[in-house]
């Protein structure tokens, strides 16, 4: 399905075509029109698949049709991190680009002037709060903050949310919303502590599903049975398998590879060893400050970093489009955290590697992982099943194919009705 022929805004549109996005993800064609319609909404969809722009796209619509207060807070977008928020903030921008509506961001860190600009956007009454869950408690426990005018309240990640320990900063908050109002849920998984907070917070909610996907076939898969003593020997031969000879013998240097560990005192542990072996490893975990984070993961984005060694915060919110190479350290407990993680690569039309270490104690879990993937037996290497969505893609849309294509701008005759014909006929296949 195009986007053209949702009932989206003329405004939103004009966006899309601007930014080639053209044909929507199963996400976004199950879950738009719903939306649409005024529903709540469960959706079960991993990061990877647009899901983000299925939410902001009709919300963005709902608001320029709605009657709404222009002088009260609107619409609250709750993450789990700074990344997330961060992210979404920035595709509000490109999707909202046409459209009046102001957006903040509320996220944690030590940046007072960000903290003002928090303060302000909240006292002014932003259009649209993007926030972390403990930040914007904070700002409510300091600042009267008027929640009177929200007529839409979406949380994203909502079972990273729940791991994370702010289930009672979610409630405290949806306490103190208007009643009336459309909530949507977007969860990667759907577990029983999921189920409740459904069940507590919407009101007849549409649920979306949307299978969880097999890693692209652009991802060479490989696993390795080896030791726990072995485990950093083993890195360091798929390491160095990455390096490329170049001009005079000389080896490239590596560059943007990461590798995940289960918990962060791994990642500490890790992390110093291949410090100490001559390769340049930084760590990211939940320890660090959010500062050092930011500044971690810009020196990764810019190639400054060599090894990214990381527990599964940076599986989910975080688009770094040229990692080359992901080892998972540590096989993870969760069919589906396997395919978060190895999906850091092979991404904006890239392909790329993913090597598992499995010890004798990963045995059982990496069992698993095969059973959901549909592979049997003990060869060197798995490869992943066709693809459920288009999450190999790396973007937050559909495919980036210019409207241009398609016989111009796809949406200029503009109707008074929202359903109406808006682009040139599709062309036949």
């Amino acid at each position: 399905m195009f986007f053209d022929e949702l009932a989206l805004s003329d405004e939103v549109l004009d966006a899309l075509w601007d930014m080639h996005f053209d044909e929507c993800t199963p996400v976004q064609e199950k879950t738009i029109p719903v939306i649409l319609e005024r529903h709540d909404v469960i959706s079960c969809a991993q990061t990877g698949t647009g899901k983000t722009a299925a939410y902001i796209l009709p919300l963005l619509t709902n608001l320029a049709f709605d009657n709404h207060d222009p002088d009260k807070l609107n619409a609250i977008i709750m993450a789990p991190t700074r990344e997330l928020a961060q992210q979404i903030d920035q595709q509000m921008e490109g999707f909202g680009f046409y459209v009046p509506f102001s957006s903040v961001a509320i996220y944690g860190g030590k940046d007072n002037g960000a903290w003002g600009n928090q303060v302000a956007g909240l006292q002014r009454g932003a259009d649209i709060v993007i926030a972390t869950p403990g930040r914007l408690l904070s700002q409510m426990n300091i600042y009267d903050v008027d929640f009177s005018g929200v007529k839409y309240f979406i949380l994203d990640e909502a079972d990273r949310m729940l791991d994370m320990g702010f289930y009672d900063d979610i409630m405290t908050i949806v306490r103190k919303l208007p009643k009336d109002r459309q909530t949507l849920l977007f969860s990667a998984t759907m577990p029983p502590k999921i189920r409740q907070l459904a069940k507590t917070i919407l009101r007849n909610p549409v649920e979306v599903q949307i299978a969880v996907s097999r890693p692209p076939e652009t991802i060479k898969q490989m696993h390795q049975y080896v030791d726990e003593s072995k485990k950093v020997e083993a890195v360091l031969a798929t390491l160095e398998r990455l390096r490329v000879t170049g001009d005079g013998g000389q080896e490239s240097s590596l560059k943007k590879v990461i590798v995940f560990a289960g918990k962060k005192q791994r990642v500490k542990e890790l992390t110093r060893t291949l410090r100490s072996l001559q390769i340049d490893a930084r760590a990211m975990h939940s320890d660090l400050e959010q500062n050092e984070r930011d500044q971690v993961m810009l020196d990764f984005r810019n190639g400054k970093v060599g090894v990214l060694v990381a527990t599964d915060v940076v599986a989910r919110g975080i688009d770094v489009t040229d990692v080359p190479l992901v080892i998972n350290y540590d096989v993870p407990h969760d069919p589906e955290d396997y395919v978060h993680r190895i999906g850091r690569t092979a991404r904006a039309e890239n392909s790329g590697e993913a090597m598992t270490l499995i010890s004798p104690d990963d045995v059982h879990y990496w069992k698993r992982i095969e059973r959901f993937l549909g592979v049997t037996g003990d060869g060197p290497r798995v490869t992943g099943g066709e693809s459920a969505t288009r999450s190999g893609k790396g973007y937050s849309g559909g495919s980036r194919h210019s409207s241009r294509n398609r016989g111009g701008h796809p949406h200029k005759s503009k109707g008074p009705n929202r359903g109406g014909h808006r682009r040139a006929a599709k062309p036949q296949s």
